[in-house]
């Protein structure tokens, strides 16, 4: 059964006046202080008011209260207003949106350092990902949550919690730990008796029952929940999943048409979905293609509404400006320590200065006052070496972004044969007990086939996950024998998909030519493989760069390719973009220096790479003429001896 995503409807018909109620209460003393805080406090009452029978109208009234607060800088109301957008957007199918919501609400809570609207927001998330059947990122979500409410007494939200992650693992197939959390959340609920509450444990406790194959049991308890809960439709539907697996075909349809009628007055997308993919299931057992056909119709519209490629494309988008944000936090905590080490070394160096000056005069302690000026450059040269291993180290998380959508289309693959099979298994089991073998016979083949695809895209996903390891190592710093052209292919080809993945308009011809006796040679692969990648990427951009000025007939050009020559290994890559001017020719090896502009470049790229090919003993150069392009050209020894350094 896919009723899942019971987890985040349950949740808000006992969560939804929560919050309201926590507003009122958090913010009486400013409402009272500034007047205009009243509008924003009513635009949230009326939002609330539509929360469970009109989303869309509760997503119109807290966008406004969100534009209003933000304005007032009422962050506290601003809060709320973005939370329940977010659970609008969520009751309309739109998770992207919803997911953008909750984390502009999650920044504003640790910007306050607000730990109990952080771990309520850091819930919300996790109920999102549940509903997106992701549920390892919800896990991590819903812990972190967790831990805070543990920090301060909360016995309610404890409960609440226990039964998220019973959830969670009920999802992932983890029965023993999804019951051992729901009992023990059903357990804890009894000390305050909140019933809508013990309603939703009730649901997700017969829902484990469910998928555990205990139906009549699951019945049970789906009958207390019923009594309880905001939203009797979700509990209807499941009623309806438990009596087809009993084969109790004419209560299945009942409650299967009760839940869709819900569902459909509501407009909740995936509850249209759910029920109008049981009651097609129903119908085909009944010999009714035109029912079959209509329920079809509305479920293939729902999912495409829910999981089409744009949905697909911005929750990608969306997951990696998070991933990305993160990043640029930690990254803005490093700057702020190198540039506090830089500044205590700048106040050590004048401190030794002035120390200079009055030993200068005084000629017996000349020496020592140069000992110690000499120590502080020392120091202060080490601290720039520092910095730029920490910029250096810092730039591999950008690989990322060129693999990431590799992964998504093998998983693609499987996913949807799994499904195929699925359905082909109730097939089979159907031909088979008609006594058709023939038919069933050919039915497993069919699933034989598409367990074959899965391993085959199961190991294409494994395959990348590895690599996105190799390339994410810090190096060994000892040398191996590499094969040369398979370097500059691979990381020709994880350029290329950075690219794609930062600009899905960027397209440029890619030639390659590989001179098949360069062989392999001596050198630490990670060090050259970044080399590489650093002036494709350059190359990628100066031909972006020179597209975007809107020259006609103008056709992108990347070339990349290697020799052999006596005593070396050449590797070039050349581009037709818009070149580097003669008089800053000399300045580009040197550190910081940039042409792009501010926070698109650190000025490292060319200069790390240079002292890595001279620490192996080559030469990088360049030659290049301004608006027609730039060709690198990398030498390297061609030493094959086995060596450690």
């Amino acid at each position: 059964m896919r009723s899942l995503y019971i987890n985040l409807l349950f949740a808000l018909s006992i969560m939804g006046v929560s919050v309201s109620q926590g507003q009122q209460t958090g913010n009486a003393k400013n409402l009272s202080q500034n007047p205009d805080t009243n509008q924003v406090n009513r635009l949230l009452q009326r939002a609330q008011s539509y929360f469970f029978t009109k989303p869309d109208s509760c997503l119109l009234l807290s966008s406004e209260a969100i534009e209003l607060a933000h304005q007032l800088k009422f962050s506290s109301g601003e809060l709320v207003a973005l939370n329940m957008a977010g659970e609008a957007f969520h009751f309309l199918g739109d998770y992207p949106q919803s997911l953008e919501m909750h984390f502009r609400a999650l920044e504003i809570n640790k910007s306050k350092g607000d730990k109990k609207g952080e771990a309520l927001t850091l819930s919300y998330i996790g109920f999102v990902y549940i509903d997106l059947n992701e549920y390892r990122q919800a896990l991590n979500y819903l812990n972190e949550s967790k831990v805070l409410y543990e920090s301060f007494s909360d016995p309610f939200y404890s409960t609440f919690n226990l039964s998220n992650l019973g959830s969670a693992y009920e999802g992932m197939k983890l029965l023993d730990s999804a019951l051992f959390f729901q009992q023990q959340a059903l357990t804890k609920s009894v000390e305050f008796n909140h019933v809508p509450l013990q309603g939703l444990i009730f649901g997700r406790l017969g829902t484990a029952y469910a998928h555990s194959g205990k139906y009549e049991e699951a019945l049970q308890v789906y009958q207390k929940a019923l009594k309880s809960v905001a939203m009797p439709s979700i509990v209807q539907h499941l009623m309806a999943e438990s009596f087809f697996a009993l084969n109790k075909m004419d209560s299945s349809l009942y409650y299967a048409r009760l839940a869709f009628a819900s569902g459909k007055q509501s407009y909740l997308k995936k509850q249209i979905l759910s029920a109008s993919n049981l009651l097609g299931k129903l119908f085909r057992n009944s010999g009714m293609p035109d029912s079959v056909i209509y329920y079809q119709d509305i479920s293939i519209d729902m999912n495409d509404s829910l999981y089409g490629p744009n949905k697909l494309r911005q929750l990608q988008l969306l997951t990696l400006k998070e991933q990305k944000r993160q990043q640029e936090v930690l990254q803005e905590k490093e700057r702020y320590k190198n540039k506090t080490k830089s500044l205590a070394l700048i106040t050590t160096v004048g401190f030794f200065l002035i120390v200079a000056i009055i030993l200068f005069r005084n000629n017996r302690q000349k020496q020592k006052a140069k000992t110690k000026i000499e120590k502080a450059y020392t120091d202060l040269k080490s601290t720039q070496a520092q910095l730029i291993q920490s910029e250096k180290m810092a730039s591999l998380g950008e690989l990322t972004a060129g693999i990431a959508h590799e992964i998504q289309n093998p998983l693609n693959f499987v996913n949807n044969f799994s499904d195929v099979n699925t359905e082909l298994i109730d097939e089979a089991k159907q031909e088979i007990d008609k006594g058709n073998t023939s038919e069933a016979k050919a039915i497993l083949n069919d699933i034989q086939e598409n367990e074959q695809k899965i391993n085959h895209h199961g190991k294409r996903a494994d395959a990348i996950v590895k690599g996105m390891l190799q390339h994410s190592r810090t190096s060994s710093g000892q040398k191996e024998l590499t094969d040369i052209n398979a370097l500059a292919d691979e990381y020709l080809r994880l350029a290329h998909h950075g690219s794609k993945a930062k600009d899905r308009s960027f397209k440029a011809d890619i030639k390659t030519d590989f001179d098949d006796s360069a062989g392999k040679i001596n050198i630490i692969p990670q060090d050259i493989g970044r080399v590489i990648l650093n002036l494709i990427n350059n190359a990628f951009y100066a031909v972006d760069e020179k597209r975007k000025s809107g020259i006609e007939n103008y056709e992108p050009t990347i070339s990349i390719s290697t020799k052999k020559i006596t005593g070396k290994v050449e590797i070039k890559v050349a581009d037709n973009g818009t070149g580097i001017p003669q008089k800053i020719l000399d300045k580009i090896f040197q550190p910081f220096f940039t042409t792009k502009p501010a926070g698109q470049g650190t000025g490292l790229g060319l200069s790390l790479s240079y002292d890595i090919v001279k620490a192996h003993g080559g030469e990088l150069k360049v030659e290049t003429k301004k608006g027609e392009g730039a060709e690198f050209i990398i030498n390297l020894p061609n030493n094959k001896a086995k060596v450690n350094e």
